[in-house]
């Protein structure tokens, strides 16, 4: 089973890993010359051409031939007539061949919530495009074969834009239907939701929002409409659906995908940085995840989907990179396809493939090399042009709230908007802080034990609170299409009642004063506002798909209209301010309220994210301008500014660091003057498990592997004098130990890392190890800066790092001491610091 898991190539080049058998997924491979540079010793450099050589004892099928091994390994494998594992084969004799699979090791390598090792993968797949190369003069498949490897790539995201975009179409579509739901029914047609229930009668038009075809709850049961039993009704059969949908969407989490709940996006971003979750990203997780997003935004929840959809995407495009080998047998390689699904995710959710793109690199991505930069345009362009193909709002755009301003904005309307940048960063901070100690207090309070309660709680509370409000009881899209909007003169609604001269013709229809039916509109937003930021608090972090791309939205457009709808009757009732005399002419309206929405969206979704350059461009392709881009930036940058000053982390880094996942972000700055030393595992003079390269038996070492829970073990030159030799991964080990027991093995074997046992020995005969070890780990010596450390931990992604003094062996460091360091040195409480 574990021979296909192997490269043989990969086992003789000495410059990066021995081993064959792998603990995890990896990423893509690169070159990891650096690992030997120019000064590599000449047994070393001999060791790496052997292993290139050996590339052409390798046939077509990926069976490795006896003769592409060395005389002394071939020898080796008769010692004492003994069959000696082979790196974790078990069983193998010397002159047997091996089947194996060149595109790479098989997923399941990594064990859940661990780490992958990006340089050995990385180097493990750049030996497989080796042999790839290699082999391609040899015939006409193996050229078809080379050129289905250079293309794959682009192939695996064109299936993931196109799965994406109809996936989000579908989404869409469901919940625009689900949402109506809660109001009425098309009894012609249920499938139907209202405005294409009303667009398939002949009417041409509507009294109010109702046309003849679509019937309310009220009137299904028999009540009229208007009257106060038809109110009672509707009010009750609003609460009522919420329930059943908040209720079915939780305990469809709960039994069967766990990780379909939230926004995803704090644990694609863990994902991403190379870090392992089994399961977050099956199957399973997508039809439900896909399914509750439905119904929980249905609910009226508030809550948004655009979120959950960059986890859906990802999904998607795990599941069909498993199609590639070269990507879906390599998580190094995976993740290049799943930074370019999320940047799908984002293009169908907000119709904005380029923001989605800035948004892989600027807020999700870890690794990001050029190619993958133009796989996740390609990706996120296939996904949006399928979206729009689908149309599935009717509005020939891929959202609810496309908005299209064509009033210019004017130069002192700056520091208006810089206002809302600024209410933008304290409310991100302000909902930041509340959020992260309510969801610490549901993780350390019985409150989590019952999440199905706090759900269906949480949906009884927002349906009794927002069914009396106009502006809380639409859907928030809806919500945020009215104010991103100006009012034209055929508008019905409250916050459009002006007092419009329709006869005269030296004013502007668009152009007067508010009347009674604005101020209570202003009112009744103003609720909405404090209703929204309470209600989120506890919203998000439930155990259902939440996301929050839209309920921030929603938040910045209603607190953004409000201040719109100010300058605007400013303007009007003093046109000759100076502000004012100098940029808008009597007669005309200079003010558009609907930017001031549109801008103070982005600044709330920038105070929560702390996105900067992708959410300028996200809103700017919302708005369908590039002339709004300045206020925007303004906005975005004085949200951004103040909320780093309240505090540093964003919403989503927040999540990562309460759930405890080992994430090192790329962006924070350490300004303290720790050494190796003080990081290292173990200190204080504590023993450290380390294995000899030809002292210990083969039941000393699996003692070692029941008594500890380390993913790997330095190998020494002996205890005493504790001299690096390598390191050996637990799971490589283990493996092989299991293998060389069902030999009929015996427990007094020695377990040699070396290429003959020094000394005679008199024993049963020795078990050959040195296939498995790494003979070129990394290391450091126990004066390093710590600084200089966690810029390797980040750029060369690695797993550990091998603390030593004058070549003597001292500790370890691994990324989960590095993050549990830096924690301490905030907090100075290493104890209450969580990770998995």
């Amino acid at each position: 089973m574990y021979g296909s898991h192997v490269h043989w190539a990969a086992a003789r080049a000495r410059r990066f890993y021995g081993q064959i058998t792998e603990e995890g997924d990896g990423e893509d491979s690169e070159t990891e010359d650096w690992r030997l540079g120019d000064k590599q010793s000449p047994e070393r450099g001999a060791s790496r051409r052997r292993s290139e050589d050996g590339l052409a004892g390798m046939s077509t099928d990926g069976t490795v031939l006896e003769h592409a091994l060395p005389e002394s390994d071939r020898g080796l494998a008769q010692h004492h007539g003994h069959h000696v594992l082979f790196a974790g084969f078990p069983g193998v004799p010397g002159n047997a061949s091996v089947e194996m699979e060149p595109e790479g090791e098989p997923f399941g390598q990594y064990d859940d919530f661990h780490t992958i090792d990006w340089q050995r993968d990385l180097a493990r797949d750049r030996m497989r495009h080796r042999y790839i190369v290699k082999k391609r003069q040899t015939g006409f498949f193996d050229l078809v074969r080379q050129f289905h490897d250079a293309w794959s790539g682009w192939l695996c995201v064109l299936l993931v834009g196109i799965v994406a975009g109809g996936v989000a179409g579908v989404i869409d579509i469901g919940a625009r239907w689900m949402e109506d739901m809660r109001f009425g029914i098309c009894p012609e047609a249920f499938w139907l939701n209202k405005d294409q229930c009303c667009w398939s009668s002949n009417e041409t038009f509507f009294e109010g929002d109702n046309c003849s075809q679509w019937y309310s709850w009220p009137e299904v049961l028999g009540a009229q409409h208007d009257s106060a039993g038809g109110y009672v009704l509707a009010y009750l059969c609003y609460v009522v659906w919420a329930l059943l949908l908040g209720l079915l969407a939780v305990r469809l989490v709960r039994t069967f995908a766990p990780y379909a709940c939230g926004s995803g996006i704090p644990e694609i971003k863990t994902i991403l940085s190379g870090f392992i979750i089994r399961g977050y990203l099956g199957k399973w997780t997508l039809l439900i995840k896909s399914v509750c997003m439905m119904l929980a935004v249905s609910a009226g929840l508030s809550l948004g989907k655009e979120g959950p959809l960059v986890h859906v995407a990802c999904c998607i495009g795990n599941i069909i990179a498993y199609m590639f080998p070269k990507y879906g047998r390599n998580e190094a390689k995976k993740r290049e396809i799943l930074s370019a699904s999320a940047a799908a995710g984002v293009s169908v959710a907000f119709g904005a493939p380029i923001g989605g793109v800035l948004f892989s690199l600027e807020e999700a991505s870890y690794y990001f090399p050029l190619k993958t930069l133009w796989r996740s345009f390609f990706c996120a362009l296939i996904s949006a042009f399928i979206l729009n193909s689908i149309n599935p709002f009717g509005n020939e755009h891929s959202v609810l709230f496309y908005v299209h301003h064509e009033r210019p904005w004017i130069f002192f309307e700056l520091l208006p908007f810089i206002f809302l940048g600024v209410l933008g960063g304290v409310i991100g901070a302000a909902f930041i802080r509340s959020n992260i100690f309510w969801c610490r207090f549901r993780k350390t309070s019985r409150l989590g034990q019952y999440p199905t309660t706090e759900v269906v709680a949480v949906t009884l509370a927002t349906a009794l609170l927002a069914f009396p409000n106009p502006y809380s009881r639409m859907p928030s899209s809806e919500l945020i299409n009215v104010l991103f909007n100006d009012c034209g003169p055929s508008e019905g609604i409250d916050l459009c009642d002006y007092k419009r001269n329709f006869s005269s013709m030296s004013q502007a229809i668009e152009t007067s004063e508010a009347g009674p039916g604005v101020y209570t509109a202003l009112w009744q937003l103003a609720i909405v506002f404090v209703f929204k930021f309470l209600v989120t608090i506890f919203t998000f972090g439930m155990k259902i798909p939440a996301g929050l791309f839209i309920p921030s939205m929603v938040l910045g457009a209603t607190m953004g209209r409000i201040v719109g709808v100010g300058m605007e009757q400013l303007a009007i009732n003093y046109p000759n301010w100076w502000v004012f005399s100098s940029e808008c002419t009597a007669g005309e309206n200079c003010i558009t309220s609907g930017l001031y929405a549109t801008v103070g969206a982005a600044a709330v979704l920038g105070g929560v994210t702390r996105m900067t350059v992708s959410l300028v461009v996200i809103m700017v392709e919302l708005t369908g301008s590039v002339s709004y881009i300045v206020p925007v930036m303004a906005a975005v940058m004085a949200a951004k500014w103040v909320g780093d000053a309240l505090g540093r982390e964003g919403i989503y880094d927040a999540h990562i660091y309460l759930n405890g996942y080992p994430f090192l972000d790329s962006k924070e700055e350490f300004d303290h003057t720790s050494l190796a030393a003080d990081v290292m595992e173990p200190r204080n003079n504590v023993p450290f498990s380390v294995i000899t390269q030809n002292s210990m038996t083969v039941s000393e070492v699996e003692s070692m592997l029941k008594e500890t829970e380390h993913n790997g073990f330095p190998v020494v030159v002996s205890k005493e004098s504790q001299y690096l030799v390598g390191f050996v991964l637990r799971r490589d080990l283990n493996l092989a130990l299991a293998g060389a027991r069902r030999d009929g093995v015996p427990g007094q074997s020695l377990c040699l890392f070396t290429a003959v046992p020094t000394g005679q020995w008199s024993g049963p005969p020795p078990l050959q190890l040195r296939r498995i070890l790494d003979l070129a780990p990394i290391t450091i010596t126990d004066q390093t800066p710590l600084e200089t450390v966690i810029d390797m931990f980040r750029k060369l992604g690695l797993r550990q790092t091998l603390v030593t003094h004058n070549g003597r062996l001292l500790g370890i460091i691994t990324k989960k001491d590095v993050l549990r360091h830096l924690k301490h040195l905030e907090v100075e409480d290493l104890e209450q610091v969580p990770f998995h």
